[in-house]
């Protein structure tokens, strides 16, 4: 069975995906693996998935990361993660996908191993904002000049959820997931600044503005200087994707491969759901 697929555009970052992945997962598993590593986006609009499809769907791209935050796990559904800006009886019924800009970011960097592929199923859709947007990391990378390159290529960067909670807190009146959640007593971790591909061997920036406390082995100014310099870079026009969800879109995204941001949302206005699965 072959891939419908569509490039977004023709920078080779990003396609739709015609299929029906409930009834067409395993059929079209290597297909679907073999497309991710090679546009790092998938788009998958007017999907009907239940939760066991969801959990099905991811298994095409990894083994599933069932490591998550516990009070927002879906019961019964090891890695299902519910995403909202919902409010019941005055609890968020998910990871809080709030009224503010998040920070660019690739999933879980503050863990040890990285996450592999994120996919993320939108159930009830905002008539406006909440859209995502993505960075192709990948070549945001290759464009970067010779010199720049042989001055980051070895360059690692230390990663803390602790950070990101305290900078989440400030820049939102107090509310983070990271800060409160079950994962949030992670020790910092290093990670490489610029990632090789373990599948494709392409080289890629791993940034995250609130998550990286700095470049190992250069002073602090200099170190956020140039963190601040590549995030600019990577995150220009010519290397992002909005997506403006639909109900049913499925979006998969190669987490070693790009960055992503949720966009604003009015959540006392427009209602927002969605169901998380990670691979590793």
């Amino acid at each position: 069975m072959s891939l419908l697929l569509r490039p977004l555009d023709d920078s080779g970052f990003g396609a739709v995906v015609d299929c029906n992945l409930a009834a067409e997962h395993e059929e079209l598993a290597p297909h679907l693996a073999k497309a991710l590593h090679d546009f790092r986006l998938l788009i998958i609009p007017q999907q009907h998935l239940t939760h066991a499809d969801l959990l099905a769907a991811a298994t095409c791209f990894g083994t599933l990361d069932t490591h998550i935050d516990r009070r927002y796990a879906v019961g019964g559904f090891p890695g299902l993660t519910v995403i909202s800006n919902i409010v019941e009886d005055g609890e968020h019924i998910g990871i809080y996908d709030g009224d503010d800009e998040e920070e660019w970011h690739a999933d879980n960097s503050f863990k040890p191993e990285l996450t592999r592929a994120t996919l993320l199923y939108s159930v009830i859709t905002p008539e406006r904002g909440g859209e995502t947007r993505f960075a192709d990391a990948t070549r945001a990378y290759a464009d970067l000049p010779g010199p720049v390159k042989k001055q980051i290529d070895q360059m690692h960067t230390l990663h803390s959820i602790e950070q990101l909670g305290v900078l989440q807190s400030q820049a939102s009146g107090g509310q983070s997931s990271a800060a409160t959640g079950s994962l949030a007593s992670h020790p910092e971790v290093d990670h490489p600044l610029v990632l090789k591909h373990p599948v494709t061997g392409a080289r890629s920036l791993l940034l995250g503005s609130m998550v990286i406390c700095g470049i190992t082995g250069l002073p602090e100014q200099v170190s956020r200087d140039l963190l601040d310099e590549l995030l600019r870079h990577t995150t220009s026009d010519r290397y992002v994707y909005s997506h403006r969800w639909n109900q049913g879109d499925l979006v998969v995204w190669d987490n070693l491969a790009t960055l992503h941001t949720a966009s604003p949302c009015d959540s006392s206005r427009h209602r927002r759901l969605l169901y998380r699965a990670a691979v590793r």
